[in-house]
């Protein structure tokens, strides 16, 4: 009798053990679980702030590509160009007269 109470309480406390170990790995993996899930949603708020700046980068150049067109359409104009010959290179009309101020 004194047997069988014996090797009861050894399962017992080997049951135990084992429940504990269990109950040991879940946690672990829960804990896991958890800095993983941080890890991802701090990686996902990086990868939104990007997107969002890149957003505005795209923004920004369209805007850039407006001007740049609408000043290569102004460069072509006959203005645009006696205006560079003017201030940029000196030049005049022959029947022009210049004065000079000193």
């Amino acid at each position: 009798m004194a047997r069988k109470r014996r090797i009861a309480y050894r399962k017992k406390q080997q049951n135990r053990f084992s429940m504990f170990l269990v109950t040991l790995v879940v946690v672990m993996i829960l804990v896991l679980a958890g800095v993983q899930s941080t890890e991802l949603r701090d990686k996902i708020d990086d990868k939104r702030a990007e997107s969002f700046q890149l957003d505005q980068e795209i923004a920004a150049e369209e805007l850039r590509a407006l001007e740049i067109e609408a000043l290569s359409k102004e460069v072509q104009t006959k203005g645009y160009i006696e205006n560079i010959a003017r201030e940029k290179l000196g030049l005049v009309y022959e029947d022009e007269i210049l004065f000079k101020q000193q």
